[in-house]
């Protein structure tokens, strides 16, 4: 059995994420490693979001048809076909840390799929999270957090 995992070179597990991933800086999103991804997996997709937002959960980053052999996405790239649906700013973009105040935390979450999603580029978080169910094989997470300086 696979054991899905995802990692930066950029942050640690729990660790800060640096100025450069988040308004403050450039906001381009940081460089991520996949490994294990289970061999019948079709399709990858990845949540950004902050649960500390004041409004509640505010998504950062969704991205979904990733190619299962995907094993690094660069900095401020997109993987290959991969599709991106529209962030709590209503854009289809990666929109970095920007916490009103405080440190908030924020959570790559990493699904394998068991199929490739049909989807609108102008999916939001619920309906990517409605496509997904029942087609999971595996989840990983990051977490990274950040407070302005």
């Amino acid at each position: 059995m696979s054991q899905l995992k995802l990692t930066s070179n950029a942050f640690s597990n729990s660790g800060s994420i640096p100025v450069a991933f988040t308004c403050d800086g450039t906001d381009t999103s940081p460089p991520l490693a996949i490994a294990g991804v289970p061999k019948e997996a079709k399709s990858l997709a990845l949540i950004m979001d902050d649960p500390d937002a004041p409004g509640g959960t505010w998504v950062h980053w969704l991205l979904w048809n990733i190619d299962p052999s995907t094993t690094q996405i660069a900095q401020g790239t997109l993987p290959g076909e991969a599709q991106q649906g529209v962030n709590s700013w209503r854009r289809k973009n990666y929109g970095g840390p920007c916490p009103p105040s405080g440190q908030h935390r924020y959570y790559f979450r990493l699904y394998a799929l068991s199929e490739r999603l049909n989807l609108s580029g102008n999916s939001t978080r619920k309906e990517l999270d409605q496509a997904m169910r029942g087609k999971v094989l595996a989840q990983a997470e990051l977490l990274g957090v950040y407070a302005h300086r």
